[in-house]
Protein backbone atom coordinates (compact mmCIF):
# COMPACT_ATOMS: atom_id res chain seq x y z
CA UNK A 1 0.00 0.00 0.00
CA UNK A 2 1.80 3.07 -1.27
CA UNK A 3 0.01 6.25 -0.40
CA UNK A 4 -0.87 8.71 2.27
CA UNK A 5 -3.10 7.63 5.12
CA UNK A 6 -4.59 11.03 5.82
CA UNK A 7 -5.55 14.06 3.79
CA UNK A 8 -3.75 16.32 6.28
CA UNK A 9 -0.43 14.57 5.62
CA UNK A 10 -0.94 14.80 1.87
CA UNK A 11 -1.59 18.55 2.07
CA UNK A 12 1.55 19.13 4.14
CA UNK A 13 3.77 17.13 1.79
CA UNK A 14 2.43 18.89 -1.29
CA UNK A 15 2.88 22.30 0.35
CA UNK A 16 6.50 21.44 1.15
CA UNK A 17 7.19 20.27 -2.39
CA UNK A 18 5.61 23.43 -3.79
CA UNK A 19 7.70 25.60 -1.45
CA UNK A 20 10.92 23.84 -2.50
CA UNK A 21 10.09 24.52 -6.16
CA UNK A 22 9.43 28.19 -5.34
CA UNK A 23 12.77 28.49 -3.52
CA UNK A 24 14.60 26.87 -6.44
CA UNK A 25 12.98 29.26 -8.94
CA UNK A 26 13.95 32.25 -6.80
CA UNK A 27 10.43 33.31 -5.90
CA UNK A 28 10.12 35.00 -2.54
CA UNK A 29 7.43 34.62 0.08
CA UNK A 30 6.49 37.98 1.61
CA UNK A 31 5.35 38.10 5.23
CA UNK A 32 4.46 41.36 6.96
CA UNK A 33 5.83 43.31 3.98
CA UNK A 34 9.31 41.75 4.28
CA UNK A 35 10.42 39.05 1.81
CA UNK A 36 11.98 35.95 3.37
CA UNK A 37 15.40 34.82 2.18
CA UNK A 38 15.87 31.36 0.71
CA UNK A 39 17.46 30.18 3.95
CA UNK A 40 14.58 31.52 6.05
CA UNK A 41 12.07 29.82 3.75
CA UNK A 42 13.95 26.53 4.05
CA UNK A 43 14.07 26.71 7.85
CA UNK A 44 10.38 27.62 7.91
CA UNK A 45 9.70 24.11 6.58
CA UNK A 46 10.89 22.63 9.87
CA UNK A 47 8.78 24.98 11.97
Amino acid sequence: MLGFKSFYTTCNVLAGIELMHMIRKGQRIVTKGVPLSSVDQFYALAA
